[in-house]
């Protein structure tokens, strides 16, 4: 089969479409002939073995697994002798953002993934939209349920509205019944808006953390402004979850900001509180379902090869993506 694989930490030059063996299957796992897969900011992070810490997990001087993907749509081909509930044919979706092997990359034509990473793709959906969703849907969908105890009626702010969790933390909020109020730049406000955003903020106009509004809870998911600011906006009870985090820095990068939230959040009435969202195959359920209730559309911004996984990463690297950035296999 055919397969995205790289030996060394570098740029998306290091990427090679390679001729690899078909992955194994054990007794837990589905073999899924890959049909759409999705690019986040961790296959970068991983691609470069940026920020330095990371390279705890993935490997000092090399990458010890040589695949990347980590979200995918597709059709089951087989299942594990221990698996019930596939069977071959079975349209399904699902994945995680953290370190795969090989068997379970998603930029290949197949992957090898245990069957708790999996649900059946709602009906609705194409296969790119679908692959677009564990990862960020599973991560709005945690930083307004479990972190910020969204209820219906309240104001909710979402910064980095037109990102690819963004995308989904705005339909989310609205299901939830909140005053949905997006902040994204010139060109995506009528993305968010179309996404059910009772309020879009152009942050190139407008300075959203003068505006003396407040609000009850903030999702950010762009890490754009300080603290301090973003305390501005929030209710003197109210809760900032932090889900976009800042990826600066060559030695701890995206962990220097989490922990500065943990160390304001001992010190203000206000709860300050960062997410790592963790694999749930019942909140994919839960976010397939709302897709059959017509209340979730994933929002895709560009359509790769697989060929083009290189092309897909450099540009997810910019960090101008809207929405979700998927891989057509």
């Amino acid at each position: 089969m055919k397969a995205i694989r790289y030996h060394s930490y570098g740029s998306p030059d290091v990427l090679r479409l390679a001729d690899v063996d078909m992955p194994p299957v054990n007794e837990n796992d589905v073999l899924v002939r890959v049909r759409a897969a999705a690019v986040n900011p961790l296959d970068w992070h991983y691609l470069r073995g940026l920020p330095y810490a990371v390279r705890g997990q993935v490997g000092l001087r090399r990458p010890k697994a040589h695949g990347l993907g980590g979200e995918l749509a597709g059709v089951v081909e087989a299942v594990g002798s221990a698996v019930t509930t596939f069977k071959p044919g079975d349209e399904v979706f699902g994945g995680r953002g953290d370190r795969l092997d090989e068997r379970a990359a998603a930029f290949a034509e197949y992957a090898s993934v245990p069957d708790s990473w999996l649900v059946a793709k709602p009906g609705g959906w194409t296969f790119e939209q679908a692959a677009a969703t564990p990862v960020a849907g599973v991560s709005a969908l945690q930083a307004l349920r479990d972190k910020a105890n969204v209820q219906k009626g309240q104001k909710v702010l979402v910064n980095g509205a037109a990102g690819g969790t963004g995308t989904f933390t705005v339909q989310l909020a609205k299901a939830f019944g909140a005053e949905v109020t997006g902040v994204c730049g010139t060109g995506n406000v009528d993305l968010v808006r179309s996404l059910g955003a009772d309020e879009v903020i152009d942050y190139t106009t407008e300075d959203f953390t003068r505006s003396g509004k407040r609000y009850d809870v903030v999702i950010d998911n762009a890490a754009s402004r300080s603290l301090a600011d973003i305390a501005r906006v929030l209710a003197p009870k109210g809760v900032h979850v932090g889900v976009g985090l800042a990826s600066t820095g060559r030695w701890l990068g995206p962990v220097i900001r989490p922990l500065a939230m943990v160390v304001r959040n001992l010190f203000v009435g206000q709860r300050i509180t960062p997410i790592l969202a963790h694999n749930s195959k019942d909140d994919l359920a839960a976010l397939a379902a709302l897709a059959e209730e017509g209340k979730l559309t994933p929002a895709i911004d560009r359509k790769y090869s697989l060929t083009e996984v290189p092309d897909a990463i450099r540009y997810v690297e910019t960090g101008h993506a809207k929405a979700k950035v998927v891989i057509t296999v």
